[in-house]
Parts: C-alpha cells; structure tokens; sequence
C-alpha cells in the first residue's frame, strides 16, 4: 500500500512537471497524446516565413506580422508511418468575420519537401475556435506541422492548445528541435572591426544564441553592439500580476521584471558590447491588461491620465533598473515601434491611440527622454518605410514629434527579399529621412531568398553589397547596422535563409559582401 501510494506520488510530480513545461505527453482514453499548452513558453514552436511567433502572457501562441498564407507558427516532430493521428488547435483572430484555418504538414524525403492540408475550419471573430481532423502518415524523414489560413495572409491569430494524439499502442508522437549544429569556424575577419568609427555593427541574439558557446564567441567577434529579440518587449518585461496587486492601491502603479534581458546584458557588459533597447511603446507584443482597469481585460479601459502615469512608471522603471545593473550598457532605445498603419499611412488603431489619443507618440518619447541617462539616443522604429503611403506618414510623424526635442533618429527594419524593393527606393527613403536632420540606424536587417542554392546566395550577396554601399553615403547620419539574427536556422525567415551565416555557422558570400562590399560585381 505505502509502496502504491509512493508511486502514484512520484507520478503526479511528474506530470505536473511535465505539464508546467508546456509539453504533455501521456495515456489519455486509451491513446498517446500530445500537446502544447504554452504554460512556459514558446514549446519549440516558431516562425515559418515572415512574421513574428511568440508566447503571450495568456500562456497562448501569438502570430502577427504575416505576409502570406503560409507563414504560420510550426513545429517539427517526429511522426511514425502508417499511423493515423487526430490533431487540433484551438485559434482565435479578431480580424476578420470569419477566417479559414487549417493545420498542415510539411514534410521531406529526399531533400524534397512536400506539403498536406490535414484539417481545416472556421474562426469567427473574437471567438475560441477548434480546429480538427486526422491524417495517416506516409514515409518521410521529417515533418513540420504548422497551423495557416486560406484567403486571409496578413491576419493575425492566437493558438492554444494544440494536441495530437496516436492511437493506443502506436509510437507516441515526439516533438523535436530543428537542428542548430554550430561548427566554430576558424579565420573569419570581423565586420565590426572593418566599421570602427564609421558605424556600430551588430546582431539580434536570444536566450537560444547565448546558451551556445560558439555562438557567444560569434557574438563577440563580430559585433560592436547588439538588440535582444524579444527580451526587453513589454510582454517580457511588464508584471502584469504584481501590477495588479499594487492596481488596488494605486491605479498607476506598475511592476517591471528584467530577468529575461539579463542574460545579454550581462554578455554585452563583460564583453564590452553595446545594447540596443527594443522596444518601449508597441502595439504588439504588449499585454492587453496594460490598458484596463486593475490590470483586468474584463474590465474597462483606464482613463488617458492614468495610462500615461503608467508609462510614466514603466519607463522609468525599465531605464533605472538597467541603468543601475549595467551601467553605460545600454546606449540607445527604439521607444515606438510600427505606429503607423501601412494602408492609411496614418497611426494605426492601436490601444494607445485608443486609450492615451493621437499624440501618444510625442507622449511616449516626452516621457522617454525624461529619464533616459544622458548620452542614450532615442529613435522611432518602422518597416516597410520605402513604400510611398508608409513614408509618407512616417515623415509626418517624425515631423510632428520633432519640435518637442526628444527624438534622436529613426530605425529602418530593412526585412527585403533581393528583388524587392529597389535600390532607388531605398535612397528616396535615406534620402527624405536625414533631410529632416535625425540620425538613422538599421535596426533589423535582413534579405531573403527562395532557394538554398549558390546563384540565390550570390544575387543575396550582391543586395547585401548595394545596401552597405548606399548606407556609406550617408555615413555621416549612420549610428549603426544590425543583421536581424545570427545563422539562417535561428532567423524568423528562416525559410528564405537570409542572414550573413548558415544554419552551421559558416559565412555565406552576404558575410563577405557587408565585409567589403566594393568586392562583389
């Protein structure tokens, strides 16, 4: 008896182990199972194309940013075949009436990659929608499974509890990692050394990049400065139940948390490498509680007043905590990210323009400045700026933040594929932004293939080439270029392959192409 009980302890410990990893494989109605419950995080989940993948503070899967219908967040697992799973997932959107989803497959043999549509439904707005159906498996030497629209490639969605379930006796389903097999390559000159005193080069790095001994080494060699991907994001960064806690006292209060940042800060200040600050004030990635009474999206939104004590509140305590941790580390910030809305070319329709009014902005960079340590520059951040109606309203913008004095420059993200968009556009952009007399950095830059082939890496290399070459003709405006990621198999595109080293870590001619552009024909 004693012996029994002790068993059935030691199980329930690890289950709930197990569980509070956000995985969950077990015996359940007479089958094996699989699931994702995004407890603690992202599950090995990521971004398939060009979008943004990341956990929310609701423990559920948040996808934005997309460009296509496939550009889904997907996980590799490993799958027997001949065996019939049932799958599903649970989705929401609030961007349409109505949406079709559908969990698909991709899988290779070969080297070839072939695809299935597995199960599909609809997602009405503002609604928990199941998604479901089964599917044999065929031979394959892997298998993607991913969850995309049909019709609607730039909503946006959330994703819980995906679950996928063999039957009894069947080999239980296995999640694995994509492989990230860095090899230390020996000899490779540096891009922040050839730089030095023109501009700061440097990468975006995660949890993931700094827990890999030979990618910190990169990190070191090849960088003067860096910007964490998601770590400083108000969705790491603000405690929303502490916050709540101090709400019944005082509505403005606020409580920050660092510890997700620490590990890079910690990095870049005993290498002697500086941070770039991502991001104060953004639509996405920004707990939705932030804008609500008593920290509770059930109930009403709080009043202007109270939501600028509380920026008020975040930001200082997000710049006086690093500021005392890691002194000098961090040099610069972007404070706004993606205000503006790419159909209207205006402020898009976010919470803040909801809850603070259309002069959030200056609002936020006012603030910013405020307790910002002296020499640390502030910037507003966008994509897509060499499009006509995106330009257009990002000049109006900075031209109406400008005569308060807070703002320092402006971030170009520089997510382009080699044929788009053109070198002359790309120059009308620089050229309209410096007129203006603000300094400029590339703050995520990144250029995208369709195939892992050595012409496709050439035409990359040459667009990396022509982008350095014209970023040198503004270099006295240029305070730096940073390279979104380290290898392609890290990247957010990682489909489109288009950072400066592969999947193991190798330079690709896009390395030697920033390195010395004038050598690329």
């Amino acid at each position: 008896m004693k012996t029994g009980m002790r068993t059935c302890a030691l199980c329930a410990l690890l289950a709930l182990a197990i569980a509070c990893c956000g995985v969950n494989a077990a015996a359940e109605g007479g089958n094996t199972v699989y699931s994702s419950s995004f407890i603690a995080g992202m599950d090995g989940w990521y971004a398939r194309g060009a979008q943004q993948v990341y956990r929310t503070t609701q423990a559920t899967l948040k996808v934005t940013g997309r460009e296509s219908d496939w550009h889904s967040p997907g996980r590799n697992f490993e799958l027997a075949a001949g065996v019939e799973y049932t799958l599903s997932a649970e989705i929401l959107q609030d961007d349409a009436d109505a949406a079709v989803f559908m969990i698909s497959v991709a899988h290779s043999l070969n080297g070839v990659e072939s695809y299935e549509n597995l199960a599909r439904g609809t997602a009405k707005k503002g609604e928990w929608t199941k998604i479901e159906g089964s599917w044999k498996a065929g031979k394959y030497d892997s298998y993607v499974l991913y969850v995309e629209t049909t019709g609607s490639p730039q909503l946006s969605f959330e994703m819980r509890d995906f679950r996928l379930t063999a039957p009894l006796g069947a080999p239980t389903p296995q999640p694995t990692e994509p492989p990230m097999v860095i090899e230390e390559v020996k000899d490779v000159p540096s891009i922040k050394e050839a730089y030095a005193g023109v501009f700061d080069f440097g990468m975006a790095a995660g949890p993931r990049e700094l827990n890999n001994f030979t990618l910190r080494n990169l990190l070191a060699q090849q960088c003067s400065i860096l910007t964490p991907e998601n770590e400083l994001k108000p969705d790491s960064v603000l405690d929303v139940e502490a916050s709540k806690k101090l709400a019944a006292e005082d509505e403005t209060a606020v409580a920050v948390r660092l510890t997700a940042a620490k590990p890079l800060l910690t990095f870049a200040s005993k290498n002697g490498i500086k941070v770039h600050g991502h991001v104060l004030v953004w639509h996405s990635q920004t707990p939705k509680a932030f804008f609500h009474e008593g920290y509770d999206v059930n109930r009403p939104y709080v009043s202007r007043e109270v939501m600028l004590a509380r920026l008020d509140n975040y930001i200082r305590l997000v710049m006086e905590g690093i500021e005392r941790d890691y002194p000098g580390v961090v040099v610069s910030w972007d404070v706004v990210n993606e205000a503006i809305d790419d159909g209207t070319g205006w402020l898009r329709d976010s919470d803040w323009k909801k809850v603070v009014g259309d002069d959030f902005v200056n609002q936020a960079f006012r603030i910013a400045r405020k307790y910002a340590p002296e020499g640390v520059k502030l910037y507003y951040n966008d994509y897509n700026t060499p499009e006509t109606i995106k330009l257009r309203g990002i000049i109006r913008l900075l031209e109406e933040v400008m005569p308060d004095g807070t703002i320092d420059g402006y971030g170009f993200q520089m997510h382009y594929k080699t044929s788009y968009p053109s070198l002359l556009q790309i120059n009308n952009a620089l050229k309209k932004i410096t007129a203006l007399g603000l300094r400029i950095r590339v703050s995520e830059l990144d250029i995208g293939v369709t195939k892992n082939t050595q012409s496709e890496f050439e035409a990359q290399a040459l667009a990396y080439a022509r982008i350095i070459k014209l970023l040198l003709s503004y270099s006295d405006s240029l305070e730096a270029v940073q390279v979104w990621g380290i290898t392609d198999s890290n990247s957010w595109r990682r489909s489109e392959y288009p950072l400066l080293f592969s999947a193991k870590g190798y330079p690709k001619p896009a390395f030697w192409a920033v390195l010395d552009p004038d050598s690329v024909k």
